[in-house]
């Protein structure tokens, strides 16, 4: 396994991320860069509100079509604070050049207090991903058959101990 880069180009839409820093791995192990928030004013999102869209600030060209991004909630915000994304997982696509947006939702139940976001705060997470991008063949039959079939959801057991 290599530690080599994958390049990929980032143009700067919001002039303070220079301030505040590029964003970048916070460790040597992370998998995702953190997003802040582009914002003017602090903002607050009413808990069960519908989803806010808060600009990165942050433009980016992959440059190649087996590459996308995923924009997640960081795991700390969502668990302490109840901020996730609005849309689960935000998919960048390869071809996309435009801002980057992060949908955020407050899960918390109404009545609780809502989430307040500072400019410049780390909100999100960008994570690049290899993509495969299948070539659909018609069957009439599955040319193999496996030992679970067609058995969907709950169709392998609850887990634990019996």
């Amino acid at each position: 396994m290599t530690d080599a880069p994958f390049a990929v180009e980032v143009k700067i839409l919001d002039p303070r991320i220079r301030d505040w820093g590029m964003p970048a791995y916070q460790t040597s192990g992370a998998a995702a860069l953190d997003l802040f928030a582009c914002i003017d004013a602090p903002l607050e999102i009413a808990p069960q509100a519908p989803a806010v869209l808060i600009p990165s600030g942050l433009a980016f060209y992959m440059g190649d079509r087996s590459c996308a991004a995923l924009v997640l909630p960081r795991s700390g915000l969502g668990h302490k604070k109840g901020l996730v994304m609005g849309n689960s997982v935000g998919l960048i696509d390869a071809d996309y050049t435009g801002q980057v947006f992060i949908s955020t939702w407050n899960r918390n139940p109404e009545g609780s207090a809502p989430i307040r976001i500072e400019p410049g705060e780390r909100i999100a997470q960008l994570m690049f991903v290899p993509v495969l991008r299948a070539a659909l063949d018609v069957v009439e039959d599955f040319s193999t058959q496996t030992e679970r079939g067609a058995g969907g959801f709950g169709s392998t057991g609850t887990g634990g101990a019996a």
